[in-house]
């Protein structure tokens, strides 16, 4: 299993990118969370396997309908805790 960190900009707070981002994960069996950041960007961390984190990139990419995503940055890791399932985490 491998864990990785992303940060979404663009316009993606307030057109339910979050929401997406979560059935996402849910389809490709991801978990972790996702995450508004104060200075407009979307969190992400999710864990799986390498290959469904990979495809889950793409989605992250796409974004929700309303969304307009200019840049996803993803850093790569191992796990510090494993996450059981992915949630929204409102701030």
């Amino acid at each position: 299993m491998m864990e990785m960190n992303c940060v979404i900009t663009g316009n993606v707070q307030g057109v339910a990118y979050r929401a997406y981002a979560q059935d996402s994960a849910d389809t490709l069996g991801l978990c972790g969370w996702v995450k508004n950041a104060a200075d407009g960007s979307v969190l992400v961390c999710a864990q799986g396997t390498p290959d469904m984190l990979k495809e889950y990139v793409e989605y992250l990419h796409e974004g929700s309908l309303r969304a307009e995503v200019a840049s996803v940055s993803v850093e790569w890791q191992s796990p510090k805790k494993v996450f059981t399932e992915f949630s929204i985490i409102h701030i």
